[in-house]
């Protein structure tokens, strides 16, 4: 079944940069990734994760009320009896990072990453909704299968 994606515009973020929010959480994904790479016993482990946190809430300053209202909107749409959270829980602990020959990179993500969310839609089945960067969209897995583009910035 084909999904419509969802083009999320609301006049009080006409001056929403999406290519800097796209940037911004590209730069965070590769916080994340590092972090995720590392081990925790590592002797750079806590300044890392410190980089990421400090990361974090300048992304959420930045970007929350955005990304809140367009978590609301798929919400809506997609699993109304579920709350939103902050857009900082649908971020993947790490993300698969590929480059292709025109060195455009691409972004996906392993199973169980996202926030759980229960779908009349999919009643018995593991739902998640996670931020992917490049561009800037929220994907819905089914059963950490079939990758379905639910939003999209622009």
């Amino acid at each position: 079944m084909e999904r419509e994606i969802l083009k999320f515009y609301v006049s009080k973020y006409e001056h929403m940069d999406i290519k800097r929010l796209n940037e911004d959480l590209c730069k965070l994904v590769s916080r994340r990734n590092l972090l995720a790479a590392i081990d925790y016993n590592d002797e750079a482990y806590d300044e890392v994760e410190q980089d990421l946190h400090d990361f974090e809430d300048d992304f959420l300053d930045e970007y929350n009320d955005y990304l809140e209202d367009v978590f609301k909107s798929v919400h809506e749409k997609y699993c109304p009896d579920n709350d939103v959270l902050l857009p900082i829980a649908y971020i993947a602990k790490k993300y698969i990072e590929k480059t292709d020959e025109g060195g455009n990179v691409s972004y996906g993500v392993g199973p169980n990453e996202g926030v759980l969310v229960e779908t009349d839609e999919y009643p018995k089945s593991d739902v998640r909704l996670i931020l992917v960067p490049s561009p800037t969209r929220i994907v819905m897995t089914v059963d950490n299968a079939n990758p379905e583009i639910v939003w999209e910035a622009g």
